[in-house]
């Protein structure tokens, strides 16, 4: 009889939460907190990734696969900031076109 077939999710490591510096910036919430917390995100992955890649570089213990990861983490991350950017700039343009 065959192997049942798994959950591909049972088989993909799960992403820790990125713990946010201190930026001493008041997050009181709303907006601009949420726009502050996705760009120390985005940047963090850019940094965790610039840490693997030196690390490779240099001949440390770090895997190519974990590398290669990070570094599309990272772009991946930035890519999807940039569309939701775009998205916002839109959506100000529309309501500053409309007739009041």
């Amino acid at each position: 009889m065959p192997d049942p077939i798994s959950s591909i999710s049972s088989q993909i490591p799960a992403i820790a939460p990125v713990k946010m510096p201190e930026t001493g910036v008041s997050t009181s919430g709303g907006f601009a907190s949420m726009l502050n917390e996705a760009i120390h995100r985005v940047e963090n992955f850019r940094v965790d990734s610039e840490q693997k890649i030196d690390r490779f570089l240099s001949g440390e213990d770090e895997e190519v696969h974990k590398v290669v990861m990070a570094a599309q983490q990272a772009e991946l991350s930035f890519e999807l900031f940039l569309q939701a950017k775009n998205k916002v700039v839109q959506a100000y343009q529309e309501i500053m076109r409309m007739q009041v």
